[in-house]
C-alpha cells in the first residue's frame, strides 16, 4: 500500500512542476534558456548539438504559445516560399522565413503548411515537431516569476524562482521571452479604450459600427482589414505616417498582404489616416440625442443606435478639475473649435493597435537590464554581441534582440534571429568552452570564387543585412574565412571569436541596400551599370578593405546609415535584378580587379599550358599557377562530373579514381551547400 502511495505521491509533484525536489528545491544547470519559442529553440538545438547543460523553461503547456493567440486574425505575414527554382537548401532558407535551422533537411516549415502566408496554427505545431525530433530539453508550466543575480564562484550567475518554488540556478542565462506585454499610452479616457490583445476577431462585432484605432501598425491594418466590409467608418490614428515595407525595406513596416485600407482611403471611400501625439488625446463618452438615453427595449445588438459615443478631444480643451469626462459639452470637443477637424464625428469603438514591448517586471534590481534607448525603450538594452549591458553572462535573444537593428534589419524576426542567435552561440562556445569561431582555410588563389559562393547562396547574409558579415583574416599566401560575425562587434573580433589578427589587414562581406533615396517603383529606381555600382539602392554586396582593425571609436563615428567605418578600400557588386552576382563582365571581373588591389597580387586563373609556358618564363609565375598548377592543387570535380567529363569524351577513364582532399572544413561546407564542386588544396602553405 505505501509503495502506490509513493507513486501517486511522485505523479502529484510531478505534475505540479516541482518533481521529486519539492517545494523550495533548487536545481543548477550551466545554461538557462528562458522562453520555449522560436528563439529559445534555436538556441535550444545549438546547444543540444555541442552536448551543453542546458534547460529550457516555459511557463506555457507547448512551445511558441505567442502564436497561439497572435496575431488575433490568424494570418502569418512571414513568407513560406516553398518553389524557389533550386534545389540548393542554403539558398532556399533566404525565401523560407518560417524554418529554424538544424542538421534535419526535412524539419522545415514546408512540412507543415505550403500557404505562401501560413494560418498562425501551423507554427506553434512546427515548433512542437522541432522539439519533439530533435529531443529538446523543454519544461514546460514553468512560471518564472523571479530573477535574481547572484556570484557563482567570482563569476555572476542568475538565480530563477518558479511558481512552485522552484530555482534554477545557472552561470549562463539566455533570455528568449520575446515581446508579449502590449504596449500602452496614459492617456485621459484610455480605460474607455479596447486592447488588440482582447477585441473580438469575428467582423459582425462591428457591423455598421465607425472604428478609431490608434496605431498605424501591421496589427492596426491586419484588425482594420478584417472589418474593412463591415464597419462603416475606421480611422487610423498615430503620431508618424504609415510606413510601408516595400518602402522601407524593412519587414517590421506595413506589409502589402494588410493595407487594403490605402485603397479605400485614397479612393475616398470613408477610411483615412490621421496623424497626431497620443499623449495629447483624450477618448470621451458623450450619449447620442443630446445626452439622453434610450432604453435597453430600443437597442439592438447590431446597430449603434442609442450606444454611448466615443469622441476623440485634446486634454488641453477639457476641464480636468471637474474630472468628469461624460459630460463633456460641443465646446470640449476640437470641432467647435475648427469645423472642419478630421475626426470631428464620433465612434462607436476605440481599439488601441500598438504592439508590446519586453516584461521586465520578472527581473529584480541585480538582474535587470537597461531599457533601449531606441523602440520607445520597449526592449532590453543589450552590447554589440548580444550580452545584457551591466549584465554580464546574461544575452538577449530573438525579437528581445532587436534593440541591435531596430528599423533596420530583420533581427526582430524568426528568418533573421535565427542567424543571430547561431551567432550568439559561437560567442558562448569561444568564452566559456574555448572553442575558437569556424574558420575555413583558403588559398588567396581561391578567395574570389568562394566570395562568389556566399554571395550567391548564404542566407544569413541575406536575411540579416547590414548586421551579421563574414571576416576574412589575410594571412599572406592564404586566408582565414569566418561566416557571420556581428559586424557592430568587429573591434572584439580576437576575443568573441579567438582567431587571432595579423598585420596583413582583413576583408568584411556584407550585403546592404543602398543610402540614395529615390521613388521605389518608378523609373531609374535600379542601378545596371557595373562602373556605377556603388550607386545601387536594392540588396546588393559589399566589400570592405581594412589595414587594422577598426576601435570602437572608429564605429561610434562611422558614417550615418554605414554598417562599417570607412575602410581603406570599398568594392560594391552592382545589384541585380535576379540576386546573382555571377556574371563575369558585371560580378567577377570588378571582384577580382578589387581583390588584386587589396592583395597586390595577380589573381587571374590560367589553363595548365599557359602555366607551363608562364613557368618557364617567369621567375615569379602568377599566384594561380604556383599554388595550382606547380603544387597539384586547386579544384577538381565530384565523382558526377568525372562521371559527365568522361561520358562525354572529355577526360580519360583513370581519372575516376580522383577524390576529395581531406580539409573538412570545405568539403562540410561544400556538402552543406550542394556544391558541384569539393576541394583537394593543401591548406598548409
Amino acid at each position: 500500500m505505501s509503495v502506490i502511495l509513493l507513486c501517486v505521491l511522485s505523479l502529484v509533484l510531478a505534475g505540479s512542476g516541482t518533481g521529486l525536489h519539492g517545494r523550495n528545491a533548487s536545481v543548477s544547470h550551466e545554461y538557462c534558456v528562458l522562453g520555449a519559442g522560436p528563439a529559445g529553440l534555436q538556441m535550444g538545438y545549438f546547444l543540444s548539438r555541442s552536448q551543453r547543460d542546458y534547460i529550457i523553461l516555459e511557463r506555457n503547456a507547448g512551445p511558441g504559445s505567442f502564436f497561439q493567440i497572435y496575431p488575433r486574425h490568424r494570418k502569418l505575414i512571414s513568407i513560406n516560399k516553398i518553389y524557389t527554382g533550386r534545389r540548393n537548401k542554403e539558398f532556399n532558407l533566404r525565401h523560407d522565413w518560417n524554418s529554424l535551422l538544424s542538421d534535419r533537411p526535412n524539419l522545415l516549415f514546408k512540412r507543415i503548411s505550403q500557404e505562401l502566408y501560413p494560418n498562425a496554427d501551423d507554427f506553434p505545431r512546427y515548433l512542437s515537431t522541432f522539439v519533439k525530433e530533435l529531443g529538446l530539453k523543454v519544461k514546460y508550466g514553468a512560471d518564472i516569476g523571479r530573477i535574481k543575480a547572484s556570484d557563482f564562484n567570482g563569476n555572476q550567475g542568475y538565480i530563477l524562482t518558479d511558481q512552485n518554488g522552484v530555482s534554477y540556478q545557472c552561470s549562463v542565462l539566455l533570455v528568449s521571452t520575446g515581446l508579449w506585454v502590449p504596449q500602452q499610452v496614459d492617456f485621459l479616457g484610455s480605460d474607455l479604450v479596447e486592447g488588440y490583445e482582447s477585441i473580438p476577431t469575428d467582423p459582425e462585432e462591428f457591423k455598421d459600427q465607425a472604428v478609431l484605432i490608434l496605431g498605424k501598425g501591421n496589427s492596426a491594418f491586419e484588425t482594420a482589414q478584417s472589418i474593412l466590409g463591415r464597419a462603416s467608418r475606421i480611422h487610423l490614428y498615430s503620431p508618424s505616417p504609415v510606413r510601408l515595407a516595400w518602402q522601407t525595406h524593412y519587414v517590421g513596416d506595413l506589409r502589402a498582404v494588410n493595407n487594403e485600407l490605402l485603397d479605400t482611403y485614397q479612393l475616398k471611400s470613408l477610411d483615412g489616416l490621421v496623424e497626431g501625439r497620443l499623449e495629447d488625446i483624450a477618448i470621451v463618452r458623450r450619449e447620442k440625442d443630446g445626452g439622453k438615453r434610450r432604453t435597453a427595449k430600443k437597442r439592438s445588438r447590431t446597430s449603434t443606435e442609442g450606444k454611448e459615443q466615443l469622441y476623440l478631444t485634446l486634454t488641453e480643451l477639457l476641464d480636468q478639475n471637474g474630472n468628469n469626462i461624460s459630460k463633456v459639452t460641443g465646446q470640449n470637443l476640437p470641432g467647435f473649435h475648427t469645423d472642419n477637424f478630421s475626426l470631428r464625428q464620433p465612434y462607436d469603438r476605440v481599439v488601441r493597435c500598438l504592439g508590446f514591448r519586453f516584461n521586465f517586471s520578472i527581473f529584480d534590481g541585480s538582474a535587470r537590464p537597461p531599457q533601449s534607448s531606441g523602440a520607445r525603450g520597449r526592449l532590453p538594452g543589450i552590447t554589440a554581441w548580444y550580452e545584457g549591458r551591466g549584465m554580464p553572462n546574461m544575452f538577449v535573444l530573438g525579437t528581445a534582440a532587436h534593440s541591435r537593428d531596430y528599423r533596420m534589419s530583420a533581427g526582430g524576426f524568426v528568418h533573421g534571429f535565427r542567424y543571430t542567435v547561431r551567432a550568439v552561440h559561437k560567442i558562448l562556445e569561444q568564452r566559456y568552452h574555448n572553442i575558437a569561431w569556424p574558420a575555413t582555410k583558403l588559398p588567396i588563389s581561391q578567395l574570389q570564387s568562394w566570395i562568389l559562393r556566399r554571395v550567391n547562396e548564404a542566407s544569413g547574409l541575406y536575411q540579416m543585412f547590414g548586421v551579421l558579415g563574414d571576416i576574412i583574416l589575410l594571412r599572406g599566401s592564404y586566408c582565414e574565412y569566418l561566416e557571420e560575425f556581428p559586424l557592430q562587434a568587429v573591434p572584439q573580433l580576437s576575443a568573441l571569436s579567438g582567431q587571432p589578427l595579423t598585420d596583413h589587414g582583413l576583408l568584411v562581406l556584407v550585403m546592404q541596400y543602398g543610402l540614395n533615396r529615390t521613388d521605389t517603383l518608378g523609373p531609374g529606381r535600379a542601378e545596371s551599370e557595373w562602373t556605377k555600382a556603388w550607386r545601387s539602392n536594392f540588396l546588393h554586396p559589399v566589400l570592405y578593405y581594412y589595414n587594422t582593425l577598426p576601435t570602437d571609436k572608429d564605429m561610434r563615428q562611422r558614417p550615418v546609415g554605414w554598417p562599417l567605418p570607412r575602410p581603406e578600400s570599398v568594392h560594391h557588386m552592382v545589384e541585380d535584378f535576379l540576386t546573382e552576382w555571377d556574371q563575369p563582365i558585371s560580378h567577377s571581373q570588378p571582384l577580382r580587379r578589387f581583390l588584386e588591389h587589396c592583395l597586390q597580387t595577380d589573381l587571374r586563373a590560367f589553363y595548365a599550358e599557359s602555366c607551363f609556358l608562364l613557368s618557364l618564363t617567369s621567375r615569379t609565375p602568377p599566384l594561380f599557377c604556383r599554388q595550382g598548377y606547380l603544387r597539384k592543387q586547386g579544384i577538381v570535380g565530384n565523382s558526377h562530373l568525372w562521371q559527365h567529363a568522361r561520358e562525354a569524351g572529355l577526360m580519360a577513364d583513370h581519372h575516376g579514381h580522383i577524390t576529395p582532399g581531406h580539409d573538412t572544413s570545405v568539403s562540410e561546407y561544400l556538402k552543406h551547400a550542394d556544391a558541384a564542386v569539393v576541394s583537394t588544396m593543401n591548406f598548409d602553405l
